[in-house]
């Protein structure tokens, strides 16, 4: 069983235990060290990178993410027996496996947030029938841009972290599909996939308990960054306002995976309005606890909902699959009220934050950027000659691998947010840096 959670494709050839360190200890040390790990502290979380120091970026959130992943993996490991007895690859929880998973499940995340992935992928579909998004550039980036010393491409990652990380398995070319996984890492996914005997469009234990904790972060961390920001404001005009509850229960009714939250069991409009009311007392209670301090009634407003989430965390049999599911779960059954209270939350900060107009603003100079680099590297006769010399190198010993336009995808999509800046002031502004600037 430890074999084939161990075994590294991209190793297979040479492939040696390690003595001093556990694999999975190993991957964490690839992770944390690669150059892209280092490039989401200058990617947008919600706020643009650099927006400030209080502000979260893709790093601190991923950080966030694995933190409490790890904790809720230790302790479903000591309290569901089912998982100490190993019975398949696919049905267990190790920490570091959810950890590392956590770490890199947004390294395919290009500048600028989801304008960013928007922009790449709408002009990667209209002109050369190519898709892109980030969970399946995070494949890209782990099997085969990333580097490492003696491996000639990709980070070599245990087949455990891999396939911890693929909470969409699915080839994404495939028609309709909106996530999954590029057809040239794909092949790979599908043969560990087949190797461990996973159920069709099932993601293992690992994988699904990141996702959640995902989700959980991003309900209760982004909210308080809008707090803090002043986005969202704590008293009873702004929560009891119809237009933003509209604005949250359209969110709701226009969400692709609606379908996952049982929303035709309820009144939509009944719950947002007695979730944000409930948020808005319970903030009052610890304001008041917390004697008129607002940056420690954030953070413990915080902290409770963290716990609230993370607490109820536990693995259900899913009979519809045959397989196991993490949820949360209350008195032995998937707690639908708690994750539907999740996801209202969810769309406060989506509606508060990056439906801002303020931010929309951002957006469309971020769209502008975006845009205006493509154009100016798509020209493969052009674009050989403003793109860096290591880039093009890979290129051309890997040209049968890397189409131009998914090259230059590639390329952009790697950018921090500055970064991104400084190429466009360099190509579009009259002056900027220098060109003994190393990039």
């Amino acid at each position: 069983m430890n074999n084939i959670r161990k075994f590294r494709p991209g190793e297979a050839a040479t492939s040696k235990w390690s003595e001093e360190r556990d694999e999975f200890e190993r991957d964490y040390a690839r992770l944390i060290q690669s150059p892209t790990f280092r490039r989401l502290q200058g990617k947008s979380q919600v706020f643009g990178a650099g927006s400030g120091d209080y502000y979260r970026t893709r790093l601190t959130h991923s950080l966030e993410v694995a933190q409490i992943a790890r904790e809720v993996a230790k302790r479903l490991e000591r309290t569901n027996p089912f998982l100490q007895k190993r019975e398949h690859p696919g049905l267990i929880i190790d920490p570091t496996v959810v950890e590392c998973a956590s770490i890199a499940h947004d390294f395919g995340h290009p500048p600028f947030g989801h304008k960013g992935e928007e922009v790449l992928n709408h002009i990667l579909m209209r002109d050369h029938g190519l898709k892109y998004e980030g969970n399946a550039q995070n494949f890209r980036i782990l099997m085969f841009l990333e580097k490492r010393a003696g491996s000639e491409s990709g980070l070599d990652l245990t087949a455990a972290v891999l396939l911890g990380i693929n909470k969409y398995p699915y080839l994404i070319e495939e028609e309709g599909r909106l996530k999954g996984v590029y057809g040239q890492e794909w092949e790979v996914i599908r043969e560990l996939r087949d190797i461990w005997k996973m159920p069709a469009g099932c993601s293992t234990l690992e994988a699904q308990l990141m996702d959640l904790c995902d989700d959980i972060a991003y309900s209760t961390h982004d909210i308080e960054d809008g707090i803090r920001a002043g986005k969202i404001q704590m008293n009873r005009s702004f929560f009891e306002n119809q237009r933003l509850i509209r604005h949250v229960v359209l969110e709701i009714l226009n969400d692709p995976n609606q379908h996952k939250f049982g929303w035709e069991q309820v009144d939509i409009e009944k719950m947002v309005m007695r979730v944000l009311t409930d948020y808005l007392e319970q903030w009052e209670l610890i304001y008041n606890e917390c004697k008129g301090e607002e940056s420690r009634t954030r953070r413990e407003m915080k902290a409770r909902w963290v716990s609230s989430f993370a607490s109820r965390l536990d693995i259900l049999d899913d009979t519809d699959r045959g397989w196991k599911k993490v949820a949360l779960v209350r008195d032995g059954a998937e707690d639908m009220d708690l994750l539907r209270t999740m996801e209202i939350l969810k769309k406060l900060a989506w509606v508060t934050l990056i439906k801002d107009f303020r931010v929309l603003r951002l957006q469309k100079r971020s769209e502008i950027i975006v845009e205006r680099l493509w154009d100016s590297f798509i020209d493969k006769e052009k674009g050989q000659w403003i793109i860096p010399p290591d880039w093009i190198d890979s290129y051309e010993r890997r040209g049968t691998d890397w189409s131009w336009p998914r090259f230059v995808a590639d390329y952009i999509s790697g950018m921090t947010d500055a970064y991104a800046e400084k190429v466009y002031a360099e190509l579009f502004a009259s002056k900027s840096g220098s060109i003994y600037e190393m990039d």
